[in-house]
């Protein structure tokens, strides 16, 4: 009765959608199939109908101007395609990572600029869910289904990316508080976060592991000592929100602490393995999906030679590379999204995904420029954005290096595992 409830708020909320409209059931299926349920469809075409309409028409000036999309954002809120993810109890839908990635598909095909100021909230937001108490998950979840606001996720530092374990921000414990010093940098939302989540090392052991050596900590913005850097213009992806932040004697108080001291390491890389799918993976899939379609209708119209140019044999054979690429690595992030619906650990799957997907998107958008010739150089079409949008992909959330360090390693442990 009170999802029922949630759900009737959130139709009325919605631009008169109605209460089953909203909703989306977490994928359930016990065995094989790739059928959607009715639910999904409907929030499939919902995500897709935004994008076409609302997204792709201001994507080229957000592009140009760098505007944060909060014009955008305000109407995903509406619509409940933000937040998707946060539990019904504290006020959310708590749909499926699956279900998130399939809405962040669409939206990416619109912009992925607009689509990774939707999902850094994903990323913020999952340190809370996985490791925040019920008090922690009322005041920072609950507060984000009340009204629209943003979080972020600050791990990166200027020296510190992929090498997480190399973070040297600190946390000193005096008394009831912790004292926070540091730089992060390239945060995504970090200039129009409500709150963040912040991974500090709290162990004075310079030996200690990653493992024992960091803590997650939830800061709020307003608190004094937080700094803001300036929002960095960026290849491609303008409209998202990136800048530095500066932690100067920022005091923390240690209910705002996520778990116990030296588990911050864990948070922070369990929380990739569920974000991974949607931020990165199904984000690249729509980007690259995007490329494809335009590099099909422009081939389509423009002709050479007396035919268009898809009937080229060379055009033909690109499109039809972008589209093996683009099917396998949906499937990709498909898996990795639904091995987290079962409950189960997969890191394997989400790196996979992560990995493939990027490099399809990045390959995508530069076959979709070679496709539009000269016109593909010029800004006035829209496949030089998707070029310079999709490099990120393969870059955040774990460069694609990372991303085969690890499924490596995984697969080796496997392979050890099974002599």
């Amino acid at each position: 009765m009170a999802l029922l409830k949630r759900l009737v708020h959130l139709g009325s909320r919605h631009h008169g959608l109605s209460a089953r409209r909203c909703c989306v059931t977490k994928a359930a299926v016990a065995g094989f199939g790739f059928d959607f349920t009715e639910e999904q469809k409907e929030y499939q075409n919902l995500s897709r109908k935004f994008a076409r309409e609302e997204i792709i028409p201001q994507a080229g000036d957000l592009d140009r101007s760098g505007e944060y999309p909060w014009d955008l954002l305000k109407k995903t809120w509406n619509l409940g395609l933000i937040n998707t993810h946060i539990p019904e109890e504290y006020g959310g839908l708590g749909l499926g990572t699956f279900d998130g990635c399939m809405i962040t598909e669409e939206l990416a095909y619109g912009c992925s600029g607009v689509q990774t100021a939707i999902e850094a909230n994903t990323l913020g937001q999952m340190p809370v869910i996985l490791a925040g108490n019920d008090a922690q998950k009322k005041k920072y979840l609950g507060r984000m289904m009340e009204e629209l606001l943003m979080c972020a996720y600050c791990v990166t530092e200027p020296n510190t990316g992929s090498d997480v374990a190399g973070v040297k921000t600190r946390a000193e414990k005096k008394g009831d508080e912790y004292i926070l010093n540091g730089q992060k940098m390239w945060i995504t939302n970090g200039g129009h976060a409500n709150w963040y989540f912040v991974l500090a090392r709290t162990s004075s052991d310079p030996k200690a592991s990653a493992g024992k050596a960091f803590t997650g900590f939830i800061v709020e913005r307003e608190t004094p000592g937080v700094i803001l850097g300036k929002k960095e213009w960026n290849m491609g992806q303008r409209c998202s929100d990136t800048r530095g932040i500066t932690f100067e004697d920022v005091r923390v108080p240690k209910e705002n602490l996520l778990g116990s001291e030296g588990v911050g390491f864990k948070v922070a890389m369990g929380a990739f393995d569920k974000t991974r799918p949607p931020v990165s993976a199904a984000g690249a899939v729509g980007l690259a999906q995007r490329a494809l379609d335009e590099a099909t209708k422009y081939a389509l119209e423009r002709k050479t030679f007396g035919k268009v140019i898809a009937e080229h044999q060379a055009i033909s054979f690109m499109l039809a590379e972008m589209a093996i690429g683009i099917e396998t690595s949906r499937l990709a992030y498909q898996r990795a999204a639904w091995e987290v619906d079962q409950g189960r650990r997969n890191t394997y799957y989400a790196s996979i995904a992560k990995a493939l997907s990027a490099d399809v998107a990045n390959k995508a958008a530069t076959d979709a420029v070679q496709i539009f010739g000269g016109n593909g150089f010029n800004s006035e079409y829209p496949v030089e954005k998707l070029m310079r949008d999709a490099k990120i992909y393969q870059i955040y959330e774990g460069t694609a290096q990372i991303q085969r360090v690890i499924i490596a390693r995984e697969h080796l442990a496997s392979a050890q595992q099974q002599r």
